[in-house]
């Protein structure tokens, strides 16, 4: 009896001393083991279908098809809005467009649409400024020990004393990002009325100083983990290029045949020096010796604009909820956590971004719509009933609408009418409301990708149900709708 009870003592001693080196490991691993560095790059107007690694035949793109190789690509990877400031909106607070009531451009002044042409309803007010009580990426991971910086777009607040200008009361740095220095870099909007002068050295890119601002920050010493949010202006109007060696290569690579030829040339070069710049954050970042430890996520803003560049197979443009506005290249890597040259069918929508990144940070979001893609990549059949929510109560273009063409086509190279419309995704099946005739199409996107046959009369069962399901959820989260116009 007294071996054993001695033994039992000994197991006891030696359990107490193993825990206490395991509690002692622990409290030695950096904090930022468990928290990753994030890294978010958000292009401007790139098209789904832009980059070599979505299949693209003559852009060159190496660094984002790189990017691709080395982490993985969704194919339904959707951004929140088919339009650049509610889609930024929705992005850095992880709820839909619908319920922040944001869900088109800043202007200049409040107000209503002013439209060029007849339309039948009247679409809501504008929304000038991200509210300063919506709690954003940068805020929540300001509280979880982050360093957070931001450089480039920010398109989300009235602009101020010039296009795009960020405002002191509704900037980034209002908006919780402690590092935020305003540049338009090497983008044709900081050229002003001059035209630098033409590069003629093959291989050879405009210096670029927002992007230069980000790669100095990434290749600081940092003592607690990081988020940082490059928002690149390229690829958006107006498309230009100083690299006159990139327009001769692009013009003996664009068919001759190809609609929209010269447009389409200089946007390739557009293309690829917005490649070159996401290559030279990924260096700046793998010099840092931090590539191993770092989330990099890559995505648009929303789909191409159509007087450039073509969407295909996808049906429709930036600013209308068919695939091709909607749709984009998303792409996430960190070496260890995703495997290597993985590509997912899953859905996933820009407003997943913040409930991901806090959860990876160790915190928990207060409500929001997205879901942490981590946890929607362990639960496929969760994950492929879950419904995703666009909502677009808003006609474009504003200006020379009488003008644009009635149909939305594919791959037409014209700006069309887009009327107020909604839309919910849930798995291949997807559901648009035109609210100005009150019309439902309703596509099942794994026979019909490019959304050419509506299935609302042959399956009217289906369609009906996402319908009710449709204004249910707009209903419960506040959505804002266009109204009939007084007379």
């Amino acid at each position: 009896m007294e071996r054993v009870m001695i033994d039992r003592r000994g197991r006891l001693l030696g359990g107490i001393l193993l825990l206490i080196l395991c509690l002692s490991l622990l409290s030695a691993t950096p904090a930022r083991a468990a928290s990753p560095n994030i890294v978010l790059i958000l292009a401007d107007d790139l098209a789904w279908s832009d980059v070599g690694c979505y299949g693209h035949p003559w852009h060159v793109t190496p660094h984002i098809d790189e990017l691709a190789e080395q982490g993985m690509k969704f194919t339904r990877g959707y951004a929140p809005a088919p339009i650049c400031s509610a889609s930024r909106a929705s992005i850095l607070t992880g709820k839909t467009t619908a319920r922040l009531n944001f869900e088109f451009v800043t202007k200049n002044e409040p107000g209503y649409q002013k439209i060029e042409g007849e339309t039948k309803l009247k679409a809501p007010a504008f929304t000038l400024n991200l509210p300063l009580e919506e709690k954003t990426i940068p805020e929540y991971l300001n509280e979880l020990g982050y360093q957070t910086a931001f450089f480039g777009k920010w398109h989300l607040n009235q602009h101020y004393q010039r296009y795009l200008g960020w405002s002191p009361s509704h900037g980034p740095q209002a908006q919780s990002f402690q590092i935020a220095e305003e540049d338009f870099g090497g983008h044709p909007y900081s050229w002003g009325k001059r035209t630098p002068e033409p590069i003629e050295t093959p291989g050879r890119f405009p210096e670029d100083s927002m992007i230069e601002r980000a790669s100095n920050f990434l290749e600081e010493k940092h003592e607690k983990p990081f988020f940082l949010m490059v928002s690149l202006f390229h690829v958006h109007t107006p498309v230009r290029t100083q690299c006159r060696w990139l327009l001769d290569k692009y013009e003996t690579r664009v068919p001759a045949d190809s609609p929209a030829r010269q447009r389409r040339v200089t946007y390739a070069a557009f293309v690829e020096t917005l490649d070159h710049y996401v290559g030279q954050l990924l260096k700046s970042l793998d010099e840092s010796g931090n590539s191993d430890e770092t989330l990099v996520v890559f995505l648009s803003d929303n789909g191409g604009h159509p007087e450039y560049t073509t969407n295909a197979p996808l049906r429709g443009s930036k600013w209308n909820l068919y695939e091709g506005g909607i749709r984009v290249p998303f792409l996430m890597r960190w070496p260890g956590k995703i495997k290597a040259g993985t590509t997912s069918d899953l859905p996933v929508v820009g407003y997943d971004l913040l409930p991901t990144f806090v959860d990876l940070a160790g915190g928990t979001p207060d409500k929001v719509d997205g879901f942490d893609i981590f946890t929607l990549l362990e639960n496929l059949e969760f994950a492929r009933q879950r419904e995703l929510i666009f909502h677009f109560p808003y006609y474009h273009p504003e200006r020379g609408y009488s003008k644009a063409i009635n149909e939305i086509g594919v791959g037409d190279f014209a700006v069309s009418k887009t009327h107020p419309q909604s839309a919910l995704v849930r798995g291949p099946h997807k559901l648009i409301h035109f609210y100005d005739s009150n019309r439902f199409e309703y596509y099942d996107l794994s026979d019909d990708e490019c959304e050419q046959h509506s299935l609302t009369d042959s399956r009217p069962d289906i369609a009906i149900g996402f319908r009710e399901r449709l204004r249910s959820q707009l209903r419960h989260v506040g959505a804002r709708f266009p109204t009939e116009k007084e007379d």
